[in-house]
């Protein structure tokens, strides 16, 4: 049992055993009395401190209204504290739980009017309250209709989400390309891209990623096996080129990325190139693997890409010795630390 759980359980069993006593000692009628006491007042304290917090910051109406709320709540207080008009103390109760219903039910819909949530979503549509519309078809689960509301409105995304949530995909997808088009932000290219996928058209999610890898060019590896998958070789070779040129770029300012050039050109057929991308990360992995042993794996994998078996079989080794040693320390460490406990 953590301490937690101890302290949580300590307390019930205090509160319990006070209750008990003051039962014990002057009956149930003095326990209800403490109890609707402490609720009273540390409820008036508390409205009486947003009171003071709302005058503070000048909003006068909502002031108002909370000051005659705490004053409800402190006549609740000296009823309960002196005993006396209990029918009154339980009208004050049953008030404050209407109020808070009625504020749950508010807020549920903050957007409809009193006379809006009477309403059907239908009437409102017909009145040209397509706002207070949508929201009131989205709560029935006609996210088809709220769509439409949001397009009257011109809320695209508002649209495309309500699209997306009815299951019509090609709609949302369609809408998140338009988007792109009239904001220039990539982030719905790459919306358009997943829901032309969920849709099943691949060929438009391919498009869609294409033009989005033409900002964010690191997408261009994933543009091209979309499009392997789709058997369009000539533009899976263009996209492969693209990725190609990027990883080049990274490559010769973080040499981690030389691997990538080496595969992607062995996959383009430029074997010299690969391998001279494959001895470049050689290169790179063997400093690394000066300060940090892990990186004999990847040193065993760039032999491997070049032929050298011997010396990959060599890295790889070096790789497992450390791993013991990790293992090793691991179990020494954990031992240690159930002796402790």
């Amino acid at each position: 049992m953590d301490r937690l759980k101890a302290y949580i359980i300590g307390f019930l069993i205090a509160v319990l055993a006070i209750a008990g006593f003051i039962v014990y000692e002057w009956g149930w009628v003095k326990l209800l009395q403490l109890i609707l006491a402490v609720g009273f007042v540390g409820f008036t304290l508390a409205l009486l401190f947003f009171t003071a917090l709302t005058l503070y910051a000048e909003s006068w109406k909502y002031g108002a209204v909370l000051a005659v709320l705490t004053a409800i709540a402190g006549y609740g207080s000296y009823l309960v504290l002196t005993w006396q008009k209990l029918e009154i103390v339980g009208g004050i109760i049953a008030f404050f739980i209407a109020i808070v219903a009625f504020g749950i039910w508010y807020i549920s819909e903050p957007d409809l009017s009193i006379a809006d949530r009477f309403r059907s979503a239908e009437k409102l549509e017909r009145m040209g309250r397509y706002k207070q519309a949508a929201r009131k078809y989205e709560k029935a689960g006609n996210y088809e209709k709220a769509a439409e509301m949001y397009l009257k409105l011109g809320w695209l995304e508002s649209a495309a989400w309500a699209y997306e949530k009815a299951g019509k995909y090609e709609k949302a997808a369609e809408l998140y390309e338009k988007l792109y088009e009239k904001e220039k932000d990539t982030y719905y290219l790459k919306e358009a891209h997943e829901y032309w996928k969920k849709a099943g058209n691949m060929e438009r999610a391919a498009r869609a990623l294409e033009k989005y890898a033409e900002e964010e060019p690191w997408f261009w590896e994933d543009v091209a096996k979309l499009y392997e998958e789709l058997g369009n070789e000539e533009k899976a070779r263009e996209a492969w080129e693209k990725a190609l040129e990027y990883y080049t770029k990274e490559a010769q300012e973080e040499g981690v990325f030389w691997e990538d050039v080496g595969n992607i050109a062995r996959k383009l057929g430029k074997e010299e190139l690969a391998r001279e991308a494959y001895q470049k990360f050689l290169e790179y992995c063997l400093k690394e693997a000066e300060n940090d042993p892990m990186w004999w794996k990847h040193v065993a994998e760039a032999y491997e890409y070049l032929g050298e078996k011997e010396k990959a079989e060599e890295a790889r080794k070096r790789y497992e010795e450390y791993r013991q040693r990790i293992l090793k320390a691991n179990e020494e460490t954990s031992h240690f630390e159930e002796k402790k406990e």
